[in-house]
């Protein structure tokens, strides 16, 4: 039975859970939930996500939200021999800490430098910027001598980090002062599997968001 996967598509931690699903083959049924509209606020949501965010799945009555909990999940329980998220520990650490570099650092940069500008007019940040080209030198560090995120073959590091960097590249910022994070980032495009369904399409929804948002303004 599709695992109910409640998402908007334009969000990138709903894209990651949708690159994992697609990598494992794992079917999903899909319940759009319109934050615009704040469908995320009704009862019937909370009682289901009492954080109120997305995604969330439910699995044969099991709830769980936050994407990088239930990508960790999918694998767990779906994933057979999968090498997304590897068996051995010191190659899983390794994807752990690629995971919560991209949550704790990438992403929140990401956010910390660009939301106040689009959601309250705030104009840009020039520190925030470049704490957030800081990270994604980092990122290119990472990927200096390795072929993916974590290694050498395609893991969870990467389908998180692709839906970010993703982001990133679709409101404008620059990322083409990074060698390796283009070739990753080319890479990560043709070797995901349904790439462009999972992620990219998405990816192109949040920038056709964000561009009405700044025609408003």
């Amino acid at each position: 039975m599709p695992i109910d996967f409640y998402y908007s598509k334009a969000s990138a931690p709903c894209r990651f859970v949708e690159l994992v699903a697609a990598a494992l083959k794992v079917p999903l049924n899909h319940k759009q939930v319109n934050l615009m509209a704040g469908e995320h606020m009704r009862p019937e949501y909370i009682k289901i996500n009492p954080q109120h965010n997305v995604p969330t799945i439910v699995d044969d009555g099991f709830v769980l939200w936050e994407s990088r909990a239930i990508g960790r999940y999918l694998v767990n329980k779906y994933g057979g021999d999968s090498s997304l998220y590897p068996k051995d520990p010191k190659a899983r650490a390794v994807v752990d800490q690629r995971l919560d570099f991209d949550i704790g650092t990438l992403y929140a940069r990401f956010s910390q430098y660009f939301y106040p500008q689009i959601l309250e007019g705030q104009p840009a940040n020039e520190g925030l910027l470049k704490k957030l080209h800081d990270a994604l030198a980092l990122l290119n560090t990472f990927l200096e001598k390795n072929k993916y995120a974590a290694g050498e073959e395609l893991t969870l590091a990467d389908l998180s980090l692709v839906a970010n960097v993703s982001t990133i590249d679709a409101v404008g910022i620059s990322i083409a002062e990074y060698p390796n994070i283009l070739r990753w980032f080319d890479l990560v495009k043709k070797t995901a599997p349904d790439y462009e369904e999972a992620n990219g399409k998405g990816a192109q929804e949040y920038k056709e968001i964000i561009q009405k948002m700044r025609s408003k303004k």
